[in-house]
């Protein structure tokens, strides 16, 4: 028997059907049963039936000196770059200790997601293994160059496997940081492998749907909704994780979803405006500005707490409504101006734009060197103005204009 075939596991009197699975010991048997759970079995206790050979077909992946592998299925179908930062949707769970590991290439990636065989030729690489808390400018940088390096060897599309706690945060840095000719389509798992419930399957197949689709933007792709029918695709500039752990977390703010992927049909339909595949040659602008803190507002906040923000590059500030702060705090902002700190607005609301000319206020914090960001959201507001800082040569100006979406030119209701 091998990983792939379909077996019926009998041990001390409990049978089991499903399809076989890698494992990470010789001492256990891993089988995937028909409602989505993984059983681990001892070896050497189970009386085992092979059912069906070959149920799904898994090449060995072929690894580069790069550390990039490789699958190959069919010379006439599009090559899909398959990188990980870390998370759950292609882990692997070790049965004797419980313990679950991310070891990744494209041939794990299969194994964990196996109904994405035959789609696509796979390139598998690796940029980091990290919880996605522990995300770091650093590693924005390694990816956004890993990405680059994978397009310019040909990838017709890119799919970043990433933790969801700031895959918000990581899709923004990169619709900063690279101009692409193919689409970026991050994805990632709110529910391990072994659930029922698990999301991974279908999140990973349409982000391949995506990648492989027409338009040339950052993106984020999950669950339209609870159900496993849908998936939508969230500019990554405007998308925000709204919900701790159910499957459709992901909401695009201000405007409708750029897109979705029709799971059962394979169908990938855009609803805006969007930049077309090889519309833009690939460019990298990997410096970013590490300086940068995001600090929400709230009242009774202690003018002390602003103190740490000595010598930093940049500001973002969550402002309430329209984009207000205490105005005891408005003397320490423009001491932050004066000695060289550009300082942004943003507000804490998930709709409208910052407009400090209504209230005193407001227009204090405007004479304080205040820049308003309109309806940008907080967290893209924090990776532009790293980016604005690094690459532009006005920030403040930059941080009030559109660059990759993030700021719409007026408020409106949407649907």
């Amino acid at each position: 028997m091998n990983a792939g075939d379909r077996v019926r596991v009998t041990s001390a009197g409990v049978t089991n059907e499903g399809v076989l699975m890698p494992s990470s010991t010789d001492e256990y048997l891993v089988v995937k049963l028909d409602g989505g759970y993984n059983v681990g079995i001892e070896r050497a206790d189970a009386d085992v039936d092979v059912l069906e050979t070959d149920v799904y077909d898994i090449e060995d992946a072929q690894t580069d000196s790069d550390g990039t592998s490789e699958i190959e299925f069919d010379e006439d179908l599009p090559t899909i770059s398959l990188i990980s930062t870390g998370g759950t949707i292609a882990s692997t769970v070790d049965y004797r200790t419980g313990a679950v590991t991310a070891q990744f290439d494209a041939e794990d990636v299969l194994r964990a997601v196996p109904d994405l065989a035959g789609r696509a030729n796979y390139r598998g690489r690796v940029v980091a293994n990290i919880l996605s808390e522990n995300m770091t400018t650093d590693v924005w940088v390694d990816l956004a160059e890993a990405i680059a390096e994978e397009i310019e060897a040909g990838a017709d599309g890119v799919v970043v496997m990433h933790g969801t706690d700031t895959m918000q945060f990581s899709a923004s840095a990169m619709s900063f940081m690279l101009d692409t000719p193919v689409p970026i389509v991050f994805t990632g798992s709110q529910r391990s492998a072994d659930r029922p419930s698990s999301d991974n399957v279908m999140n990973a197949v349409c982000a391949v749907e995506a990648a492989k689709a027409d338009a040339a933007e950052v993106m984020i792709c999950m669950h339209a909704s609870e159900s496993d029918d849908v998936c939508a695709l969230h500019e990554g500039t405007r998308v925000r994780k709204n919900h701790t752990s159910r499957r459709d977390a992901f909401q695009t703010i201000g405007a409708k979803p750029l897109g979705e992927v029709d799971y059962e049909a394979e169908e990938v339909t855009f609803r805006r405006d969007y930049t077309a595949r090889g519309e833009q040659e690939l460019a990298l602008y990997s410096d970013l500005e590490s300086g940068v803190e995001l600090v929400k507002f709230t009242p009774g906040m202690d003018p002390a707490a602003l103190d740490y923000l000595d010598d930093k590059a940049g500001l973002v500030i969550e402002g309430t409504g329209l984009g207000h702060i205490h105005t005891d705090l408005i003397p320490r902002i423009e001491e932050l101006v004066e000695d060289g700190t550009v300082v942004v607005m943003t507000s804490q609301c998930l709709e409208g734009r910052v407009c400090d000319r209504v209230y005193d206020t407001g227009r204090d914090l405007l004479d304080a060197g205040v820049v308003e960001a309109g309806d940008t959201l907080p967290g893209t507001a924090k990776v532009k103005l790293m980016w604005a800082l690094a690459n532009h040569s006005d920030p403040a100006d930059a941080m009030g204009r559109n660059l990759e979406g993030e700021l719409t030119e007026r408020s409106v209701p949407w649907e």
